[in-house]
């Protein structure tokens, strides 16, 4: 239920993109913001270097991620063929897909809940984005 009001009405807006220690990969993360009644959500992807996200390159969600007391959202990193996406915690987590092949390169997922980034700026972090413009 959730996803789907994260999906009605919503505004998604990229608001991270690590590449890969190959750099032909993209991991995106898109924060949606549903209104002042709900919180945030995030989708994660694997793309081709520069591509954009899609439904079919989706691999994880979250609703509610936060990475420390203030800051929403979640750290996308790389360890070598693995893609980590960090939070320190969520109302609600999705590994939708653990292992994605994209072209000849198959990248396996996980999610690492309990990782708190005190560097993280308070709010949501389009708004961190839009700020520092």
């Amino acid at each position: 239920m959730i996803t789907a009001c994260l999906l009605m009405g919503a505004s998604r807006d990229e608001v991270a993109r690590a590449s890969s220690s190959a750099g032909d990969l993209d991991a995106v993360l898109v924060e949606t913001n549903g209104g002042a009644t709900t919180s945030f959500g995030y989708f994660v992807y694997v793309v081709p270097h520069g591509g954009m996200p899609s439904e079919g390159t989706e691999v994880a969600m979250l609703y509610g991620a936060v990475r420390n007391d203030q800051a929403y959202g979640a750290n996308l990193r790389w360890e070598g063929s693995q893609l980590v996406v960090e939070y320190r915690s969520a109302r609600q987590a999705e590994l939708r897909r653990p292992t994605v092949t994209i072209g000849t390169h198959t990248v396996s997922v996980a999610l690492r809940s309990g990782v708190s980034d005190s560097a993280a700026p308070a709010g949501g972090m389009l708004y961190n984005l839009e700020r520092r413009k």
